[in-house]
C-alpha cells in the first residue's frame, strides 16, 4: 500500500510517499504562481493509492484532484509525532503562517494558536528582511549568529520592518546586528504564542521550512528555556503527516 501527503504551501509544495508506513519517496517544489501545475508535475510517475492534500493550497487540490484534504494543524502534529514520538508540542512557522500546536499523550491535537493574518514572523517576512540586508535566504541565520548583539527592530509589520531595516543600513548599523535583531523579534513573538498553549516544560518539535534556520534555533532554545527538537528534514512533516494520516483512514 502506498500512501501520498501533498503540503502546498504558500513558498514550496512538499510531497511524501510511504510505502507500508516507510519511506519511498519525498519531492520538494517551489509553489509558483500556479500551484496545481506544479503540484501536477511533481507527481508526475508517482504511484500510490491513496493521496490526502494538506497545507495553504490544499482546496484548490481537493476539487482539481478529487482528494481529500487535512488541516495543516493535524498534519503537523501527526508528523511531528513520527519523527517524535514523546512530542507534545509543536511550532510550525511557514510561509505565510505559523501555527502552535499542544498534543495530548495520545498524538491528538487538544489546542492550538495561529498567526494567518499577516506575513509577520513567516518565511516570507525573513526572506524578505534577508534581500533588505544583502543575504540570501541560507546564510542570514548564519550571518545573525555571528553578532554579538542584536538592534532592536520595533515593528513585525513586513512593510514597515523592510522600511526600518533600510533605516538602519543608511545610518551605519551593522547588517548582522540588525539581522540578529531581526530574528529576536520572531522568536519573541513565536515564543508568545506557543507559550499560551504548550504543555508543562516538554520540548518543542520546531518544523517547517524555517526550522531550518540555525538562529532562530537556537533563540527558540533561549528563550523558551527547554528543548527545541528539529527533524532533518523539517520542511517535510506536514507532507509527512499527511500521508501518514492517509495510511490510517
Amino acid at each position: 500500500m502506498r500512501c501520498a501527503g501533498i503540503d502546498i504551501g504558500s513558498r514550496a509544495i512538499k510531497l511524501v510517499v510511504l510505502r507500508n508506513g516507510v519511506l519511498e519517496d519525498q519531492r520538494l517544489s517551489d509553489s509558483g504562481f500556479d500551484p496545481l501545475a506544479e503540484a501536477r508535475r511533481l507527481l508526475g510517475g508517482v504511484s500510490y493509492d491513496r493521496i490526502l492534500a494538506t497545507g495553504y493550497g490544499r482546496t484548490l487540490f481537493e476539487v482539481a484532484f478529487e482528494a481529500p484534504t487535512v488541516t495543516e494543524i493535524k498534519a503537523h502534529g501527526a508528523g511531528a509525532r513520527h519523527c517524535f514520538p514523546d512530542a507534545v508540542n509543536v511550532l510550525d512557522i511557514g510561509g505565510q503562517d505559523s501555527k502552535a500546536i499542544a498534543l495530548n499523550p495520545a498524538g491528538r491535537v487538544v489546542k492550538f494558536e495561529m498567526n494567518d493574518r499577516c506575513a509577520a514572523g513567516t518565511g516570507k517576512f525573513l526572506e524578505i528582511m534577508a534581500r533588505s540586508l544583502g543575504f540570501n535566504l541560507e546564510e542570514f541565520g548564519r550571518e545573525a549568529l555571528k553578532a554579538e548583539n542584536g538592534l532592536q527592530i520595533n515593528s513585525m509589520c513586513t512593510v514597515f520592518a523592510e522600511s526600518e531595516v533600510t533605516s538602519l543600513v543608511a545610518r551605519g548599523m551593522g547588517r548582522r546586528e540588525i539581522a540578529l535583531g531581526l530574528h529576536q523579534s520572531i522568536v519573541k513573538r513565536a515564543a508568545g504564542m506557543l507559550n499560551r498553549v504548550a504543555t508543562g516544560n516538554a520540548p518543542v518539535v520546531f518544523s517547517g521550512g524555517v526550522a531550518r534556520n540555525p538562529c532562530l534555533r537556537q533563540l527558540l532554545k533561549t528563550q523558551l528555556k527547554r528543548e527545541v527538537w528539529v527533524a532533518d528534514n523539517p520542511q517535510f512533516t506536514g507532507a509527512l503527516g499527511a500521508a501518514l494520516l492517509a495510511e490510517a483512514t
